[in-house]
């Protein structure tokens, strides 16, 4: 359940998680399109999808879709990052699935996880419900 990446962002060769429903959904476009090759072929057919390719189909989905937000292709790398830090997944695998060699660059995308930020207890908080139980053991 993992997808080689060649040459991604900066060159890189890297593995990406691969969920079942989208392989499903590739299996039924591999039935349907059975293209020869690669997977998703550009223009001539022998070379993979260009990225101008690419950024024509994801503005006609957006447009298709009814998005009117501004958006290019790195905002999905970016609302992927976002959604895994919000779901409470560790910086470190986020890191590793986006290619990050340092932690550093992955940390920029702390400051838009808006809701792990509002759903992180405190320490004083974990401090004053120390002083609560420390009162109260003296009350008995």
């Amino acid at each position: 359940m993992m997808i080689h990446v060649e040459e991604g962002k900066g060159g890189r060769d890297r593995k990406s998680m691969l969920s079942h429903g989208l392989l499903d959904l590739l299996r039924d476009y591999w039935r349907e399109a059975r293209p020869d090759g690669w997977l998703f072929p550009g223009l001539p057919r022998v070379n993979p999808i260009s990225p101008r390719q690419l950024n024509r189909a994801f503005a006609s989905a957006k447009h298709m879709a009814g998005v009117t937000r501004s958006a290019i292709l790195h905002t999905l790398r970016h609302s992927f990052a976002t959604h895994l830090l919000e779901a409470g997944t560790d910086v470190r695998v986020i890191q590793v699935l986006l290619g990050h060699t340092k932690l550093t660059t992955t940390a920029r995308y702390t400051h838009v996880a808006t809701k792990t930020i509002q759903n992180t207890v405190s320490p004083f908080e974990r401090l004053k419900d120390l002083q609560d139980l420390t009162l109260r053991r003296g009350l008995e």
